[in-house]
């Protein structure tokens, strides 16, 4: 935390990277499997609105991403969503090469992931992580809460929680709390179009260099001679 924003955001690069391996690499095929008939039964009560299209309404577990909805309420009220946005950009700060993640919706997508009924236990996580944030504001700066904090007060209070192995016992649970939150923000960030643009990723986009499939396929599948501009 107390690095360059550069820096810091380099790092949480690899950290977003090597979490989602990890957690591939641990999780057994009956750890996988009873998560995925527990996440089922949880959500089997709910009925999504359907799309424009009623042919590709989707289901919970398949859903239709071409119109995508949430079947669940949002339960963050507006003064959460405002801490939230204040540690997501302590996280992810506006720089040279991208807007904070703020401005691009990650609060939002935070909301949405601990507002669903399958993780109730991420938002009792959260809720706990910004009352001790606001406690600790208060406390040693006399400020109102976490958000009113300035920049340099913000991040020392985070530095203390950033790095489990180096936290005090007594603080594991909010070191915890702010791993996790990192995470959603790394995730709710870096699959925006402004963050894909900050790692330079390449995919779904045409490369001038590729010429179209070859004739032979074309002729498979008949469709030699047709424009497909």
């Amino acid at each position: 935390m107390s690095d360059s924003n550069i820096t810091r955001r380099g790092a949480l690069k690899v950290i977003a990277t090597t979490a989602a391996a990890g957690a591939v690499a641990s999780c057994t095929p009956e750890d996988a499997a009873r998560s995925t008939d527990a996440a089922h039964e949880t959500l089997s009560g709910f009925d999504p609105v359907p799309p424009a299209n009623p042919r590709a309404t989707g289901t919970l577990t398949d859903p239709d991403m071409l119109s995508p909805v949430v079947p669940w309420e949002m339960v963050l009220t507006d003064e959460e969503m405002r801490q939230v946005a204040a540690l997501a950009d302590v996280i992810i700060p506006a720089d040279d090469r991208s807007p904070a993640a703020s401005a691009v919706g990650v609060p939002g997508y935070i909301n949405e992931y601990v507002s669903a009924p399958a993780h109730k236990e991420q938002l009792t996580q959260l809720r706990g992580g910004l009352a001790w944030l606001n406690r600790t504001a208060r406390e040693r700066f006399g400020a109102a809460d976490f958000p009113a904090l300035a920049a340099a007060q913000q991040h020392e209070i985070c530095d203390e929680i950033c790095f489990e192995p180096d936290t005090p016992d007594a603080l594991k649970p909010q070191a915890r709390f702010f791993d996790g939150f990192r995470d959603w923000v790394s995730t709710g960030f870096w699959t925006t179009e402004e963050g894909m643009r900050d790692l330079g990723y390449m995919g779904n986009v045409p490369l001038p260099s590729w010429d179209g499939p070859p004739a032979e396929v074309l002729e498979q599948l008949g469709l030699a001679g047709e424009d497909l501009g």
